[in-house]
């Protein structure tokens, strides 16, 4: 009959009369027939089914194998003996080099018919021991898969004892070594069923033996940190850890970050390589493991290994959420990775670049899934943006991307930051500040942030750019006798020529801590900065005098010597004078005083109330012009608030008013056509600069500069509970009070008062009106009789004889930005430009006449935006439309610096000398030295870390080729791994495009 049945299979006939034929032949079969006749048929069936070269040769002989199984059971297990089946396992079946792939399918077909037989346990015993031997072999997944559902099947054959762990911990090997060799559909998908035969397998023998799963978690884990492996553990690994009981998490992470025999570098191998495993498609909780982690390194502060994950994985992680059916899992790790890296911005600044097209992607996929992680990702980006604010250039291309998806309440984010943090211990950290490799492309340096300093750094940064100071500063001579101002020297000293990108100012704090400031709270920047000032002038003043120091340096020639003979420094950059006048309204006399300031506090104008565009609030006769109006030509002067002056003719429009002006820009030589208030004096279709000063424009419901300092100037009504004690009269009467400027200040300092206190809340709240800042202000400066007389003798404009105003051009020059709603909190940065001046009177040193004009001062200054550490270039744009784009982002400290002038000609021509007698700043020995040697010791760390971050590097674990998305192709928007659109396939149904 076999001869028959190998005849027919072998015959040229087709299939269906082939299959007719061998129907007849496995009817006879189940007749009773002798035993030699059975074993040579079951040789037969046997050799189809292992060595056929069709399908249909593997399926009669399986039937037949079937029918001798059921109708000759004495005769099949005979021939199904456990000799056989050794030599099955060991040996093979076939020809050498053509073994046969389909033995485990044998034996796992022929096992059903040997149950209950007398060798069953003797094959049992015997498969036991080889199915470990052949996993120690470790077999493709395709066999691994097999092994699997033979075990599966029959239970009987899984290793028991010592075996069983041995087993295991091998076949965790074994997926370890798992790689989808092709890219098909159809061969992922077959993959991923094979590794899911494999690891239900383990969890079977874990749910059976639960002695087992921590020995094979700790196998998984030695394969994942090790440091010693050619290729990086398959995936596929992440299918094992999705069947450990979750009430184990806990145990297993605190043992393994508890664990002193595993090295830093094992264990971010270890977690760089679980957090790859968000790729894996069909696993389950893998990213609550990937977090336990996480958080059990944050609990043991090994922050160094996090903080280098992180930042090597997270642009990985992100690019998953392209992909529906891993989004999930991979969004609970990017949230824990983002929200717990509150020391540094950089991890969310790898993110920008891609968050926009990753935003358009999943709104064109229009699914739940998108839609609510779209939410889930606009509620992370604000946690960033209000944690590390100070980026507005970095961050409006994504606020423009989030802008219509939902933004929390404070309330909200201050709990996602506040549960997730690595640690409540903000010095902790302070030593993993980001690294910076260089200096900034701008060539400036930033300051560390040493733990809510960001106000101190803001104004540092600040008097560092306003170059007239800093020369002076670094100007001084060696034993000044000035402790505080000679560390201001060494820090400016720092700034100017240090090597490294950022310095620690942690000396200057300490010696400028205002003692009621709390150690690590936010403070108010124009607090400190006033507190700084005065403390910087009351030192000069007890040391020696500054004109000794200026006369030994030679700084200063004898002509002018006198004038600045009692002054300090800080009165000479930053000093101003203002008179304050009370007039009684009965009996008209006039009280004066006059008073130094550093910086003008500005208060905002209550909400009724509209300054711009007013010529006044009391009648000009009665209390003079209170605003200062550009003159109408160089020689006008305007008179003192109480001068009778003439009223208005018949035909004049209205009594001329004079006011706190911003300029516009006119090309050299052009006649000076000043507008009230913060219109420009440019057409904006001549001159494309003037979109600058269009920039400068308040809207009609916002403020402006000026709009404060007019009213800071404006006449004060003194009635009811005010009223002024006058002495002539000996008793309270109504009064007005009124400011005037009568020296302006070499540096303007103003300070907007944007807190307030509430008292319904009982605390201080920010007023977050936008404030249009000009980058041209004119300010009235009161001038005595004498000095215009002087003025006028030696050629200034902007003054004749007689008493009253004139203008004072200052051009802006920094923008301390404060970013919150509340002073005890928030965020501060700075923009600065280097303010100096052109050649005094258009004459450069070589004689030749090179006039500057308002466009050369204002915009080919470059604008910097230092932001702590961080330095990058900026513009005015960007200064004008941070509160646009970012509400919480307002102006509120401005410095101002002086253009040549009358008042401010002396100090000018010193600086002017100072410059061609000595140039750059020359600094003492011993700073010198102390600047080098840092220099080197700087080069020297560099050096090291470069070793030690390449050893870091080198460890971290590379995902496998088949897993690719944003690293295929990142400027490739039609790619299917590519952060674009496109990427995925463009759907949730496209599987091909996930990541393989």
């Amino acid at each position: 009959m076999d001869k028959i049945l190998e005849a027919v299979v072998m015959s040229s006939y087709p299939n269906n009369v082939k299959q007719g034929l061998v129907r007849r032949v496995i009817e006879a079969a189940k007749q009773p027939m002798d035993s030699e006749q059975c074993w040579s048929m079951l040789e037969l069936s046997t050799k189809l089914y292992l060595t056929g070269d069709t399908k249909y040769k593997r399926e009669i002989g399986k039937e037949v194998l079937e029918v001798y199984g059921h109708y000759h059971p004495e005769e099949f297990e005979e021939f199904f003996n456990v000799r056989f089946l050794l030599s099955l396992l060991q040996e093979g079946y076939g020809p050498l080099g053509k073994r046969s792939h389909y033995v485990l399918d044998y034996i796992q077909l022929g096992l059903q018919f040997v149950l209950e037989s007398p060798s069953a346990n003797s094959i049992f015993s015997l498969l036991r021991i080889e199915v470990l031997r052949k996993v120690c072999e470790r077999p493709s997944p395709k066999q691994c898969a097999k092994i699997s559902k033979l075990l599966t099947q029959h239970p009987q054959c899984i290793p028991t004892g010592k075996h069983q762990l041995l087993f295991c911990q091998q076949l965790i090997r074994c997926i370890g070594q798992f790689q989808c060799v092709s890219e098909g559909e159809e061969e992922i998908m077959e993959f991923l069923e094979q590794v899911n035969k494999v690891s239900g397998l383990l969890q079977r023998i874990w749910r059976t033996q639960t002695s087992a799963i921590l020995p094979s978690l700790k196998e998984l884990f030695t394969i994942i940190s090790s440091t010693e492996e050619q290729e990086a553990p398959s995936n596929a690994l992440a299918s094992v850890v999705q069947f450990v009981p979750l009430e184990l998490m806990d145990g297993v992470i605190r043992n393994l970050t508890n664990d002193d025999s595993i090295t830093d570098v094992q264990m971010m191998m270890a977690i760089g390589r679980m957090i790859d495993w968000v790729s894996w498609p069909l696993g389950k909780n893998i990213d609550k493991w990937i977090i336990a982690l996480l958080k059990g390194l944050a609990a043991v502060k090994k922050f160094s290994i996090l903080i280098e994950v992180t930042l090597s994985k997270i642009e990985k992680v992100f690019s998953k959420l392209l992909y529906p059916i891993v989004r999930e899992g991979a969004l609970s790790v990017l949230q824990y990775m983002l929200l717990s890296f509150q020391h540094s911005h950089e991890a969310f600044h790898l993110l920008l670049p891609h968050i926009p097209r990753l935003v358009a992607s999943l709104k064109k996929e229009d699914s739940n899934s998108a839609t609510s992680s779209l939410e889930q990702l606009a509620e992370l980006i604000h946690c960033m943006f209000f944690r590390f604010s100070g980026f507005p250039d970095l961050y409006e291309p994504v606020l423009e991307a989030v802008k219509a998806l939902p933004v929390p309440n404070e309330d909200r984010i201050k709990h996602l930051l506040g549960q997730n943090a690595w640690t409540s211990q903000k010095n902790e950290l302070a030593c993993f500040y980001p690294r910076l490799a260089s200096k900034s492309e701008t060539g400036k340096i930033g300051l560390i942030n040493l733990g809510n300093t960001c106000y101190m750094n803001s104004i540092i940064q600040s008097l560092f750019m306003a170059s007239d100071f800093r020369h002076s500063v670094l100007n001084l001579t060696e034993g000044n006798s000035q402790p505080l101002m000679t560390k201001l020297q060494w820090l400016f000293a720092f700034l100017e020529h240090s090597q490294r990108p950022a310095i620690s100012p942690e000396s200057f704090l300490s010696a400028s801590w205002p003692p009621w400031f709390t150690p690590g709270a936010q403070q108010d920047c124009s607090e400190y900065l006033k507190y700084l000032l005065d403390r910087l002038h009351e030192e000069e003043k007890t040391g020696k005098r500054i004109y000794q120091k200026l006369k030994e340096s030679s700084l200063m020639s004898q002509g002018v010597e006198h004038h600045y003979l009692n002054k300090t420094l800080v009165e000479k950059m930053f000093g101003g004078k203002m008179m304050t006048k009370i007039r009684c309204l009965k009996c008209l006399n006039v009280s004066s005083r006059e008073e130094a300031f550093t910086d003008l506090s500005l208060a905002f104008p209550p909400s009724d109330r509209n300054v711009r565009g007013s010529t006044s609030v009391l009648p000009v006769e009665e209390i003079g012009p209170q605003f200062i109006e550009p003159p109408e030509n160089a020689g006008q002067l305007m008179g003192s608030p109480w001068i009778p002056r003439k009223g208005p003719m018949a035909s004049d429009h209205a009594a001329p008013s004079v006011s706190v002006e911003t300029l516009g820009f006119q090309e050299p030589g052009e006649a000076s056509n000043p507008v009230l208030g913060n219109d420009v004096g440019v057409d904006a279709a001549k001159d494309p600069l003037s979109t600058f000063g269009e920039q400068a424009c308040a809207p009609k419901d916002s403020r402006s500069v000026p709009d404060l300092i007019n009213y800071f100037l404006s006449p004060e009504r003194l009635t009811a509970e005010n009223k002024y004690h006058c002495e002539k009269c000996a008793s309270l009467q109504d009064a007005e009070k009124v400011a005037e400027l009568t020296e302006g200040p070499h540096y303007l300092i103003l300070t907007l008062l944007r807190f307030s206190f509430d008292p319904r809340t009982m605390k201080r709240k920010k007023i977050l009106d936008n404030v249009s800042i000009p980058v041209v202000l004119k300010l009235p400066i009161l001038v005595a009789p004498e000095e215009t007389e002087e003025v006028c003798r030696r050629g200034k404009d902007g003054a004749v004889p007689g008493s009253g105003f004139m203008t004072v051009v200052y051009d802006l020059c920094s923008v301390v930005v404060h970013s919150g709603i509340s002073s005890e909190s928030g965020h501060y940065y700075c923009y600065s430009r280097e303010c100096t001046d052109t050649v005094p009177n258009g004459q450069p040193r070589d004689g030749v006449p090179k006039p500057a004009s308002d466009k050369q001062l204002d915009f080919e200054i470059q604008w910097y935006l230092f932001n702590d550490t961080r330095v990058s270039f900026s513009s005015f744009e960007s200064v004008s439309n941070v509160t646009s784009f970012f509400p919480k982002d307002t102006a509120y400290v401005l410095f101002y610096r002086q253009r040549p002038g009358r008042q401010s000609c002396l100090l000018h021509e010193a600086l002017a000398e100072a410059g061609r007698l000595h140039g750059e700043p020359s600094l003492h020995k011993d700073l010198m030295e102390a600047i080098s040697k840092d220099n080197i010791l700087f080069l020297q760390e560099q050096e090291k870390e470069a070793r030690n971050r390449a050893a870091y590097i080198s460890a971290l674990p590379k995902s496998p080729l088949w897993w690719r998305d944003l690293d295929r192709d990142k400027d490739d928007d039609s790619s299917s791994g590519g952060c674009s659109p496109a990427a995925g396939g463009g759907g949730s149904g496209s599987f091909h495009g996930l990541v393989f």
